[in-house]
């Protein structure tokens, strides 16, 4: 996302790009749209200011792992986003 947000999460939350479903295996095969499953990988568009003794680490560009059913569905100008608390992030790779 080359331009920025208009929204600003609050506390230690942070919005997220989900990366694209994969499209092949590492073997070749073509998966169908009905057995891809949901990614989680992703990288970070926004993130709040964090709680009060505790800022958040993660920054605006860092691709994050998360878990499979974690954050909430959004859509913001036109695209398809995550927002979840930064608890709910894994890793940064």
């Amino acid at each position: 996302m080359a331009k920025k947000l208009n929204v600003t999460p609050l506390h230690d939350r942070v919005i997220i790009k989900p990366a694209a479903a994969e499209e092949k295996t590492a073997g070749g095969i073509i998966i169908p749209d009905t057995a891809k499953e949901k990614p989680q990988r992703g990288t970070v568009v926004a993130a709040g200011p964090g709680k009060k003794d505790e800022p958040v680490v993660v920054k605006v560009g860092d691709t994050v792992l998360y878990g499979k059913y974690a954050g909430t569905e959004i859509q913001i100008e036109g695209n398809d986003l995550l927002i979840m608390r930064e608890s709910d992030i894994l890793a940064i790779v």
